[in-house]
């Protein structure tokens, strides 16, 4: 099911009277059944799976408590639910392996990322496997499994994954209602495309009934119709450009190239902080709080500080559970270097099973490495010549996104990968067909109607982005009934004069 489609709209009329009509574990059922639903609806089989990792990671949780204090987690699961009392009896029995807590959760990383790479990964290796063989003259009869990849098993697994990791590092207390913590791992607004919301952060929130708010609906209403106007009118309606470009980049002179990158650059990120957006408000509507997961990312002024405004919840999560555990940046310069670098192949592998994705990685693992190594040469540069600050950010922000812009070349060419295609071909392509500058005129360009309707559409998300910053426009709509009124009303009429109305899937969806 998807947030912009009909069928959602009728099950989110629903969901909300069922929510607020009920209390206690009441509640969390409804929460857990609709979330089930909402996730089902693509393949009900896929509900298996998240069900079984669910129940896998909780008890975990509950195993690495036994080892932390094994009397108090006995007592607590002799009173507690038979469910509770089930596995405390089957913890009691792993208990006399003499795991160690260490050995437990790798136990635990084991079999989450078992469950990833299988899904996920396997035909990729597979596939690679086989193409070295071949190289070496063999001719292997290998045939993979068609293995169809459970939509959002990257988010949710990396959210259990969280959980376990922090009760290891005895940052949190194990969750005793199994309930409680399955309403948690499922709850649709983030289910299937993030925000991945970490227990440290949420599950103190579904320990007490969250009364309906007109406050927060406001609020939350207004970010999802912001998210909506971001995936439907605009990310939606540049879409056609964006696919004819990579799909056929030898027809297309250079300035319509380069438009389509920089309207892939506007798509992705309207896509999926459109995404963002609607599952924040939602989770408001519900009196809940999710983190932030996009911060106007194409004003960074650096990569670092791009990292912490773009998809953040999953760079906060690579920075907190792998690049920090490799090092960090605390033994030496060289030790950084490979730490960021290792860091990012991994993002990129995440995104997908394609060789674009992870050099897509090696380029923003590049970029890091790169500006470490240049910052303090630029600074003297600016000091030297006196370059005023505004133009010094200017040229700062216009680097960053150039570069951006290039690895984003490869990033949408390994959408193609995965469909079949040749990644780096298609990149190769579209790259020499820029730099040829052959066709470099805005007379050369095809669907000149569309590249006005985009441009416009960008400009009023750059608008409203900058302005933001002093108005504040989501709490100015909450506090002021006219202006939520004219901003509501102004919404509705963007989307519906300008969005593209086809229920067109996320494309964060394939991740």
């Amino acid at each position: 099911m998807v947030f912009n489609s009909l069928t959602f709209l009728i099950f989110i009329v629903l969901f909300f009277p069922l929510y607020f009509g009920t209390k206690g574990r009441m509640r969390l059922w409804v929460c857990l059944i609709a979330s089930y639903i909402f996730y089902g609806w693509w393949d009900w089989r896929f509900l298996s799976l998240i069900v079984f990792s669910t129940a896998m990671d909780w008890w975990f949780g509950l195993w690495l408590s036994y080892g932390n204090a094994p009397e108090e987690t006995r007592a607590r699961c002799e009173n507690g639910s038979p469910v509770l009392r089930f596995f405390g009896k089957i913890t009691e029995i792993a208990a006399r392996l003499n795991l160690s807590r260490k050995a437990i959760l790798v136990f635990s990383m084991a079999m989450n990322l078992g469950f990833l790479g299988f899904f996920k990964y396997f035909n990729f290796f597979a596939d690679n496997f086989a193409a070295l063989v071949r190289s070496f003259g063999l001719t292997p009869s290998w045939t993979t499994l068609n293995i169809i990849l459970p939509v959002g098993i990257s988010f949710y697994t990396f959210q259990s994954m969280s959980y376990t990791i922090d009760v290891y590092r005895r940052q949190i207390r194990w969750e005793p209602s199994l309930l409680r913590f399955a309403a948690f791992i499922a709850l649709f607004p983030q289910l299937v495309a993030g925000p991945i919301v970490r227990a440290a952060d949420f599950l103190h929130q579904m320990q007490e009934d969250k009364k309906f708010s007109w406050a927060n609906f406001n609020s939350g209403l207004g970010r999802v119709l912001w998210g909506f106007f971001k995936k439907v009118a605009i990310a939606d309606s540049i879409a056609l450009f964006v696919d004819q470009v990579f799909e056929a980049p030898n027809a297309f002179g250079s300035m319509h190239l380069l438009i389509g990158v920089v309207f892939y650059s506007f798509q992705i990120y309207c896509d999926f902080s459109g995404y963002s957006d609607i599952a924040i408000g939602l989770a408001r509507m519900m009196g809940y709080h999710f983190p932030e997961n996009f911060r106007t990312p194409y004003f960074s002024k650096s990569f670092s500080e791009f990292w912490t405004r773009w998809h953040v919840s999953l760079s906060s999560w690579l920075r907190d559970y792998l690049y920090i555990p490799l090092g960090g940046n605390r033994h030496g310069r060289w030790d950084t270097y490979k730490n960021n670098m290792l860091t990012m192949l991994l993002g990129g592998l995440w995104h997908g099973a394609n060789w674009a994705f992870v050099f897509w990685g090696f380029l923003h693992g590049l970029y890091l490495i790169l500006q470490r190594m240049m910052a303090p040469v630029w600074r003297r540069f600016v000091r030297l010549i006196r370059l005023p600050k505004l133009a010094g950010d200017a040229v700062e922000m216009a680097t960053v996104y150039s570069l951006t812009l290039l690895a984003w070349i490869f990033f949408r060419s390994g959408s193609i990968g995965l469909a079949g295609g040749d990644s780096f071909a298609t990149a190769g392509k579209v790259i020499g067909g820029i730099a040829s500058l052959e066709g470099f005129a805005f007379g050369a360009v095809v669907n000149k109607f569309q590249v006005v309707k985009g441009v416009l559409l960008i400009a009023i998300l750059l608008a409203v982005e900058v302005t933001n910053i002093r108005f504040r426009w989501n709490e100015l709509q909450t506090q002021n009934p006219v202006w939520r009124l004219a901003a509501f009303a102004g919404l509705l009429w963007l989307i519906a004069f300008f969005g593209t109305f086809g229920a067109n899937a996320f494309i964060y969806f394939q991740f």
